[in-house]
């Protein structure tokens, strides 16, 4: 019986046994699981680990600037400097108009060859950094990058693929609202975004309105119920009754 007691006391607590694994899981994955996370919009929450953009990560955003700088809106809102590096077709307008703040908001729109360089450099001293790869970029040069990226706690918004990426987030559908037929306003575009996690079972998928009708972010529109259908009802006739001649 001493003997059991003894081993029972020396065996690890649950609490130290779920501390232990979780600190091996974040050097496998080379993040904290608890790192604080910096506020996105409402319509984008449920697409990203945690609610918001984890610091000291990267996010994959294919192909589409109005998501990404969708993205970088409320963080720069909140006082977070934001940078976007080789992007230069992105409009201070578009940006603007989309929530960004543009008194926090660092372009540098050709980087050169050293592209990776430079969005490191600009992650020592901004919090959300954009860019939009000029190449393959080799896997020391990104694993060195994701190191910086969690020694300062900063975000990477990625325009296209890029690995080790917290969520890749991507347009399944679009479409405008407001035409008729031929004719009418455009009101606003409505996206399905679907996101991609190595923290989650299965991708999630959200419906957002990018913009609206005032040219902002919001949740689009609930879709309304279908109507029932008539459900066929078979009815039987009876045919004419056969008359016999009696006599």
């Amino acid at each position: 019986m001493r003997a059991i007691v003894q081993s029972t006391a020396s065996a690890p607590s649950a609490r130290e046994e779920i501390a232990r694994l979780r600190a091996q899981l974040e050097r496998v994955q080379g993040r904290r699981l608890d790192a604080p996370v910096l506020p996105v919009h409402p319509a984008l929450a449920s697409l990203l680990p945690g609610g918001g953009l984890r610091q000291g990560s990267a996010y994959s955003v294919a192909g589409s600037m109005s998501l990404l700088l969708a993205l970088m809106a409320q963080p720069s809102q909140a006082g977070a400097w934001c940078g976007a590096v080789g992007m230069p077709q992105l409009g201070a307008e578009a940006a603007g108009a989309l929530g960004v703040d543009l008194s926090r908001l660092v372009l540098v729109p050709e980087p050169g060859p050293r592209w990776l360089a430079v969005t490191a450099t600009v992650a020592e001293v901004l919090r959300v950094v954009a860019v939009r790869p000029r190449g393959r970029a080799a896997d020391g040069d990104v694993s060195r990058l994701a190191a910086r990226l969690r020694d300062r706690g900063a975000v990477l918004l990625v325009d296209g693929p890029w690995p080790q990426a917290e969520a890749v987030l991507e347009i399944e559908s679009s479409s405008w609202v407001g035409l008729g037929r031929g004719r009418g306003i455009l009101e606003g575009r409505e996206i399905a975004v679907t996101s991609s996690s190595r923290r989650w079972p299965r991708a999630r998928r959200a419906r957002v309105m990018l913009p609206d009708a005032h040219g902002e972010i919001a949740v689009a529109p609930a879709l309304p119920f279908p109507e029932h259908e008539p459900v066929p009802v078979s009815v039987s006739v009876p045919g004419p009754t056969p008359i016999r001649a009696a006599g």
